[in-house]
């Protein structure tokens, strides 16, 4: 899909398209990504939601703004983090939801024994991963379980690339120390 190449500017996402057609694009494309995103770190499945909303609605109307320098997963992957911190900021947010809650996830599995067993080991891998400090929770989070690259990551939040690999090792160090604590074996990453 041409939506992901990096030099593509709101000239080139438009092109004989309606913009009304290129949000919807985007929606269906990265909508459960960048969903799965907010709840990493809202902790809530609703307000992610409403967050992922807020996104393509910034989207939508900043569109003419997009100048192409990075690819547009990572423009709506930066808009999604900034409106997160800016939701963990905000009094509302600290006096209605001092203990944000987890939602636990389905999954399928033939045996159900092993549908139990990996849910909660996923359940309590995920708990640490969170209980990390901001900083080196979302670069795990970026690295790990969506797959961006070092160089990605730094556009993404927009600190350096060295920054992102310190980071990223410390991050792991942490992780390790962490999961030792809860009885997992380390398998270096």
């Amino acid at each position: 899909m041409y939506i992901e190449e990096k030099s593509e500017s709101y000239y080139a996402l438009t092109n004989e398209k309606t913009i009304d057609a290129v949000i919807e694009e985007l929606m269906t494309e990265y909508g459960t990504e960048l969903t799965s995103l907010a709840f990493s770190y809202v902790k809530d499945a609703a307000q992610a939601k409403d967050i992922v909303q807020m996104v393509f609605i910034s989207c939508y109307q900043n569109l003419h703004k997009f100048r192409g320098e990075s690819s547009v997963k990572t423009w709506l992957y930066r808009i999604t983090i900034n409106q997160c911190k800016d939701y963990l900021k905000s009094s509302y947010f600290r006096r209605i939801f001092p203990f944000a809650k987890q939602e636990k996830e389905d999954h399928t599995e033939i045996n159900p024994e092993v549908n139990l067993l990996h849910k909660d080991r996923e359940t309590r891998v995920k708990r640490i991963v969170l209980s990390l400090s901001p900083k080196y929770k979302e670069i795990i989070f970026l690295y790990y379980y969506k797959d961006f690259s070092v160089e990605e990551i730094s556009a993404i939040l927009k600190i350096s690339a060295n920054t992102v690999k310190t980071r990223l090792t410390r991050g792991r160090e942490r992780l390790k120390k962490l999961l030792e604590e809860e009885g997992y074996e380390w398998e270096d990453i």
